[in-house]
């Protein structure tokens, strides 16, 4: 009955560092400079200099949903996260204690007041800016881009701004547009929402959801773009700001 043991072990990942301690032993002032130091060389590409978004998470939040503690933002940052395009690092320990100091004094900074009507925000993100057709809001909405829930947590609303002017720019690797045909000559354009060696699964606009085994693939092609519109003319700016201020209300359960 325990046969699976074993493989649950070796499958495990390996965390031989992993240090037996709550809180950081390195976020003095020396520390936390240093740490902003390798920041900007190491993290901003993804989170922005100031940690406030991008291609990464909002890292300026007074609780990251992922690294509650001290020991958990040390793990995460040394071996990243399973499933997402967080990479784990070689920094050393002392390195990584140091960027997660400066990490913690991101959250600790003024949050940005998005300017705009929140309340006509909400009424355009369900009407002219046609945003549930593809985003999610707790029950409502579509599948195909990233759920809006907690946006306002994981997002500035700056990032917010650049995402609905120009979605195109930084698009994550699991929300990327796919065009593929079968062996069997149907053709299919849509969101990759994983893929390995050997095969790879796609949700087209009509929500519906697909696996296919690579060799029975006549075409494949992965692109980094998105089905995501710009709203640089589709809304006013006074409409642009209402929206960024609705969304960057959204914030879960914080």
């Amino acid at each position: 009955m325990l046969w699976w043991l074993p493989l649950f072990f070796l499958q495990a990942p390996q965390m031989p560092d992993l240090p037996n301690v709550e809180k950081n032993p390195l976020s003095a002032a020396s520390d936390i400079a240093y740490g902003k130091k390798l920041f900007a060389g190491r993290c901003a590409g993804c989170h922005g200099p100031l940690g406030d978004g991008g291609k990464g998470a909002n890292l300026g939040v007074p609780k990251l949903q992922r690294a509650a503690d001290d020991r958990s933002l040390y793990r995460v940052i040394r071996y990243g996260l399973a499933e997402t395009e967080m990479p784990g690092t070689s920094l050393t320990q002392k390195e990584v204690w140091q960027v997660a100091a400066y990490v913690r004094t991101l959250g600790q900074l003024p949050r940005e007041k998005a300017l705009g009507d929140e309340a006509n925000g909400k009424t355009l993100v369900r009407g002219k800016g046609g945003c549930l057709q593809c985003h999610s809001l707790g029950t409502e909405g579509g599948q195909l881009g990233p759920p809006l829930a907690d946006v306002g947590a994981r997002r500035s609303a700056a990032h917010l701004r650049a995402k609905l002017v120009s979605p195109g720019d930084n698009v994550p690797d699991d929300y990327r547009m796919v065009d593929l045909a079968t062996s069997g000559g149907k053709k299919i354009k849509g969101i990759r929402l994983n893929e390995d060696s050997y095969t790879i699964q796609v949700r087209d606009a009509a929500n519906k959801f697909y696996s296919f085994e690579k060799k029975d693939l006549t075409e494949l092609k992965v692109e980094k773009r998105t089905m995501m519109p710009s709203y640089r003319t589709r809304l006013r700016p006074n409409e642009l700001d209402d929206v960024v201020a609705y969304l960057s209300g959204l914030r879960g359960e914080q």
